[in-house]
């Protein structure tokens, strides 16, 4: 098969969707509603004053767990053509997690929390969620327990909010997840089960944990809509913020979007949002690295959850920890296949050079996980404006944040290869 010829050759290679059909055609083939939206926004509302009550730092942002954009000024000049611009999202500086994983982490955990009080008659109509600080609701928690399968960011964001609640919380992370983060996860009084597979296994490992025990929740990063509704709510917020800048997107003034992808979920959840409010104006792309191509590999093969990229001789080994995912979500991969434009593979020495040529022209400090915006030169979209999802970074010790810089800092930009 071509496309598989193709991504065996480990370089970088942009794919069109085939599949991809008219907002109107294909807002009739999906399987969900934009009311799963609509109720993920409310929830997070609802508990924005809990979070100015646990987070002092969210009360100039109402309690809402959102990040600023930015126009990239010196890198449009490099990526993106004259009159066009580039603006970065800045989910790297999410509060709580410091990655987009804040968003549907956070909201499916909210929705366990909330549905528990509920159904114990705890929630006091008379009360706004501040409530949800006092000891009868950690009380009430503790006797539950969150379990996860992660590489390390969704980890993060499900340990540090389950943890604050008053959950239980085990994190089954992949052998190939950083140190640091399992550190961290264990000094907030996360249990960190640690596997030798990849992140398949450890997804595996803690579904059958969570199925044999009555009190415990199984939060899914590959079929769940919790999360990828909590992901979703991104969408309308960047349009209000883009609104605020002066940006109006219509056809004639179309988005580009450039999303790094892992198992879907994430970039998943914010291009169906983003579909949702401007339809054919916007074009969504994801970025993956070119050993852990799982959603290009399912999506153009059409098998999606049923083939991994060890099938094909890959390896799954990355930089990009969060983006090292050998099996895409079938529930994604399938949403996506009638709304996404394409997907980019990229090499690990193009993602070091990103997180080195972002500190040197706008002075931020990301993973490689999150320099997706390195596609733009590869894809050229028509488009009067390109947001790169900034996914994360915001966590990481200025140790190993070094090392990705010094690493892009040795790359011959001409051929990509060390020096």
């Amino acid at each position: 098969m071509p496309i598989i010829e193709q991504l065996q050759k480990k370089q970088p290679y942009y794919w069109e969707n085939p599949y991809r059909l008219r907002w109107e055609e294909a807002e009739k083939q999906l399987s969900i509603q934009p009311t799963l939206i609509d109720d993920a926004e409310a929830r997070l509302q609802r508990f924005a004053p809990y979070f100015m009550a646990i987070e002092p730092t969210m009360k100039e942002a109402n309690g809402l767990i959102e990040s600023p954009i930015q126009q990239a000024t010196l890198l449009q000049k490099r990526y993106v053509h004259e009159n066009e611009q580039l603006w970065l999202k800045r989910d790297d500086i999410l509060p709580i997690a410091g990655s987009i994983k804040a968003r549907g982490g956070i909201h499916e955990v909210l929705t366990i929390a909330e549905q528990l009080a509920t159904s114990n008659g705890l929630i006091e109509s008379t009360k706004d969620y501040a409530q949800f600080t006092e000891p009868a609701f950690h009380a009430l928690f503790s006797k539950y327990t969150i379990v996860v399968g992660s590489t390390g960011n969704l980890g993060l964001s499900i340990g540090t909010m389950s943890a604050k609640l008053g959950f239980r919380v085990v994190v089954h992370m992949s052998h190939d997840a950083k140190q640091w983060k399992k550190d961290l996860l264990r000094e907030k009084g996360v249990t960190v089960v640690e596997h030798t597979g990849d992140y398949s296994k450890a997804v595996e490992q803690g579904r059958k944990e969570a199925e044999a025990d009555s009190f415990a929740f199984f939060i899914d990063d590959e079929n769940s809509q919790a999360l990828f509704s909590g992901y979703a709510v991104a969408a309308r917020r960047l349009k209000k913020q883009l609104e605020e800048a002066n940006i109006h997107i219509s056809i004639e003034n179309p988005l580009a979007v450039y999303l790094p992808c892992g198992v879907g979920g994430g970039p998943g959840g914010v291009a169906y949002g983003l579909k949702t409010i401007f339809g054919d104006a916007v074009h969504c792309y994801f970025v993956e690295p070119v050993e852990s191509p799982c959603m290009l590999l399912g999506m153009a093969t059409e098998q999606h959850h049923d083939i991994s990229v060890q099938d094909i001789g890959l390896s799954n080994q990355t930089a990009a920890d969060g983006l090292a995912v050998g099996r895409a979500s079938k529930f994604v991969g399938q949403l996506m296949m009638p709304i996404l434009h394409g997907i980019v593979t990229v090499t690990d020495n193009q993602l070091y050079r990103m997180v080195y040529e972002l500190k040197e022209t706008e002075g931020l400090q990301i993973e490689p996980s999150a320099a997706g915006l390195v596609a733009i030169g590869l894809i050229q979209a028509p488009a009067a404006y390109h947001v790169a999802w900034l996914t994360g970074g915001g966590m990481v010790p200025q140790s190993e944040w070094q090392k990705f810089y010094e690493n892009g800092e040795n790359v011959d930009v001409q051929t990509q290869k060390e020096k």
